[in-house]
């Protein structure tokens, strides 16, 4: 192994006997659930942020996660093994950075890379030999071992020499009680065969299940598969649903008959739109990329553009049935139930509700939301100039107090039986009354 045989041994040895401190860039919600699976398996962890409130939190043991278990992070934070810093010239103490910061797309929808290039660069200028960088943040095939790479090896450095990089991607599905950081197998693969065997061995102490693949490129392209397979499948299903209401089949009938085929068939329920911090951005990272290569890749294009209509296609059901109802959108009091892209969860993150506030506000509603998980509307990227508003207690007078209601994410804790009772009118993007209510819309 030549030169590298010093750093690499060594490393090797401080974390096959658990002395070698983690660095974890992004606090966020891949970022701490990360952090405490390596304190728990008896690792030192500093956590880096550029959000001073996140710092503090983590400092006094409270988690802003909601749907993660608070006692670990004040167990975490009480044994000494979990700080949290602003300060990125602390950067050279680890032993093993991990990167979790987020990568949006911008305007045109192109990756967005400030976040990993200004996290490349604040790494660079610290860079110690020895270290072990893994990217987590999901992105195109080619980041690591072409962008990060090339900003780490700024001033003369080598990788598999004066340090190690490898690709690990994030697979977190916030709220999930069945699969968990330490239980989902985590997918490592390094820029050259030792950052891969250092960063395999680095997962392995805390998670269950190492696969280990072939190149950083690969297991980039390995989460990208992941998540354009459900967009695919997300935007099949909500063109199903607007063919099959059209003929008047009811689709939630045929998603329950169609999930009885012990075999051959997958289930994916239509909804309002896509969300989250993966589904929307994730596919059109390889579109991208695949343009560089002559390709356009037509499933991805097409399911993104379903996708991204079936806000609109909501709005049209309820000025449709507002109108049946002698009321105009200007001035209908709509209320929004649910801001979370998925059900029983704090995260907002891409969540088609704010697409639809957006829009009945500009066709001047009066709009209002509830959600148990989410008391404060937070300020979107994306929608920067949405008013702050608060959650509104479900309840009869609430519900007589607006024209409409809209069902865009079903949590368990929403009463939905008063909401059929009491509201004139329901628009029901996920399939929860079913009962053929005549003050109740599908869409």
């Amino acid at each position: 192994m030549g030169l590298t045989t010093a750093p690499y041994e060594s490393l090797r040895a401080r974390i096959a006997d658990r002395s070698a401190q983690v660095g974890i860039i992004g606090l966020g919600y891949v970022g701490l659930p990360l952090a405490l699976s390596f304190v728990e398996n008896g690792f030192t962890v500093l956590g880096f942020d550029v959000d001073g409130a996140k710092v503090d939190a983590v400092a006094r043991g409270d988690s802003y996660i909601r749907h993660l278990d608070g006692g670990r992070l004040t167990g975490a934070v009480a044994s000494g093994r979990l700080t949290a810093t602003r300060d990125f010239s602390r950067l050279g103490e680890p032993d093993a950075i991990l990167i979790c910061v987020p990568t949006p797309l911008t305007p045109q929808r192109e990756p967005d890379m400030t976040y990993v290039v200004g996290t490349a660069r604040e790494v660079a200028s610290r860079l110690r030999p020895g270290q072990l960088v893994v990217l987590e943040s999901t992105t195109y095939p080619g980041t690591t071992d072409e962008l990060v790479r090339g900003i780490l090896e700024e001033g003369g450095r080598k990788c598999g020499r004066d340090f190690f990089l490898a690709f690990s991607p994030e697979r977190e599905d916030p709220g999930r009680r069945d699969f968990t950081t330490t239980t989902t197998p985590k997918v490592v693969g390094g820029v050259d065969p030792q950052s891969g065997d250092l960063a395999e061995a680095l997962y392995a102490q805390v998670v269950a299940r190492v696969v280990r693949v072939s190149s950083a490129r690969t297991a980039e392209a390995t989460k990208l598969m992941e998540n354009i397979f459900r967009a695919v499948n997300i935007a099949l299903v909500n063109e199903l649903k607007v063919v099959y209401e059209r003929m008047g089949i009811d689709i939630w009938e045929v998603l329950d008959a169609a999930a009885t085929k012990p075999f051959g068939f997958m289930r994916f329920n239509p909804g309002p739109g896509w969300g989250g911090h993966c589904i929307p951005l994730d596919p059109f990272y390889l579109s991208w990329k695949a343009r560089e290569y002559g390709v356009a890749p037509k499933f991805i294009e097409l399911a993104g553009e379903i996708n991204v209509a079936m806000p609109r296609y909501v709005i049209e059901k309820l000025l449709r049935a507002l109108n049946e109802r002698g009321k105009a959108a200007k001035g209908a009091r709509v209320l929004v139930v649910g801001l979370a892209y998925k059900k029983d969860i704090d995260d907002p993150r891409e969540s088609p509700a704010f697409e639809i506030i957006e829009e009945l506000l500009e066709l001047g509603a009066q709009v209002s939301y509830h959600d148990p998980h989410i008391p404060h509307s937070p300020r979107m990227r994306a929608w920067p100039d949405l008013p702050a508003l608060s959650s509104l207690p479900l309840d009869e007078a609430t519900l007589a107090a607006h024209d409409a209601v809209v069902i865009v994410t079903d949590h368990t804790a929403i009463d939905y039986d008063l909401i059929r009772r009491c509201a004139s009118l329901v628009v029901d993007t996920r399939g929860r009354l079913r009962g053929g209510e005549p003050n109740v819309v599908r869409a």
